[in-house]
């Protein structure tokens, strides 16, 4: 997705979209994916302005949730920040198992 006033890109690994009476779907959640143990990185602040990039381009975005998907597991910050209900994280076992 272009930024152009940081003149840049961001790339969302996963976007997802539910049919609710639209032929596309409402926005549900814009994601990104690691597979290493970088984890500590904070993605909720860049997904979150993702989100309101994609406002402005009128995208409905009111029910949509920022969320981190890793292979590797997560450190201490995106966990606390998954506390306060800014970021929803997918580890392996959430993805294969479930909550």
């Amino acid at each position: 997705m272009a930024d152009p006033t940081a003149r840049t890109s961001h790339e969302l690994d996963p976007l997802v979209r539910g049919a609710v009476g639209r032929e596309t779907g409402v926005l549900l959640s814009v994601g990104e994916a690691k597979g290493d143990p970088e984890n500590g990185y904070e993605p909720s602040g860049r997904l979150r302005y993702t989100l309101t990039l994609l406002k402005g381009k009128e995208v409905d975005t009111i029910l949509a949730k920022p969320a981190c998907y890793s292979g590797a597991g997560f450190t201490e910050d995106p966990r606390a920040a998954e506390k306060r209900g800014e970021v929803i994280l997918v580890d392996r076992h959430r993805l294969h198992e479930g909550e």
